[in-house]
């Protein structure tokens, strides 16, 4: 089964730091654009942060710029997102994303709970 599996998310103190790590599951994120997005209690799925397929271009939301930081490794075939300085905020069910744009395949991970809280 095609999917993209998470891990990393957790309870941590305002200040401190997390890593994410979404891998495939039968396939390769070769050629794929990847994203994470999280959605908050209440409120609607934003995105958090994004690498271009090809050209290794990364956008981040303003909320999180200098804080986050999304990254690929190819040899693992594996999308991790960085985040530090967290802050309640950034409370929230965090959800990875691979897309091609050859061929518009779309698949989102199972989603993974940050609480950030003292």
């Amino acid at each position: 089964q095609l999917q993209l599996v998470e891990s990393g998310g957790g309870l941590v103190q305002p200040g401190g730091s997390l890593r994410l790590s979404c891998t495939p599951s039968g396939f390769s994120l070769d050629h794929y654009a990847i994203a994470w997005f999280r959605q908050a209690p209440g409120k609607e799925r934003e995105g958090v942060s994004a690498i271009s397929a090809f050209s290794g271009t990364t956008k981040y939301a303003d909320s999180v710029k200098g804080r986050f930081t999304i990254s690929r490794d190819y040899a693992k075939n594996t999308m991790y997102l960085q985040m530090n300085s967290l802050k309640p905020d950034d409370t929230a069910i965090y959800y990875c994303n691979a897309y091609s744009p050859g061929f518009g395949y779309d698949f989102w991970g199972q989603g993974t709970q940050v609480t950030v809280s003292s």
